[in-house]
């Protein structure tokens, strides 16, 4: 059985929608409650790398604490190392469910994404 990691939020509806699309293909999840603790500003900056994306899709931009903190104007003027710690300081600012089996990543959930990356023959 493959294993993913993946950081979540256990009461997100998004979160659940996942892991029902996971584990309904084979796959065993070792999950991380992201309110509970982020990873380090290291291990994002791995994942990230991996995802191929950008450090902003990494952000949770609907979320209350990404509005509260005006982070829409200030994200621009940052460097990468800056919106890393930033994501790490408060894992309520990323978007979520982060996915990885160590090479691949995904942020977010979309059925047909999970169709093509997560299909696990």
């Amino acid at each position: 059985m493959k294993k993913l990691t993946m950081y979540e939020y256990p009461k997100c509806g998004t979160c659940r929608s996942a892991i029902k699309s996971l584990e309904s293909r084979g796959f065993q999840l070792e999950k991380h409650n992201l309110f509970e603790a982020a990873p380090s500003a290291d291990e994002l900056e791995a994942i990230i790398k991996r995802s191929g994306l950008e450090v902003k899709k990494f952000f949770n931009t609907s979320g209350e604490v990404y509005k509260e903190m005006g982070l829409k104007d200030k994200l621009a003027g940052m460097s990468d190392r800056e919106k890393i710690e930033l994501l790490a300081s408060n894992g309520r600012l990323i978007k979520r469910p982060v996915v990885t089996d160590g090479a691949v990543v995904t942020v977010g959930f979309k059925d047909e994404e999970y169709d093509r990356i997560w299909s696990n023959d």
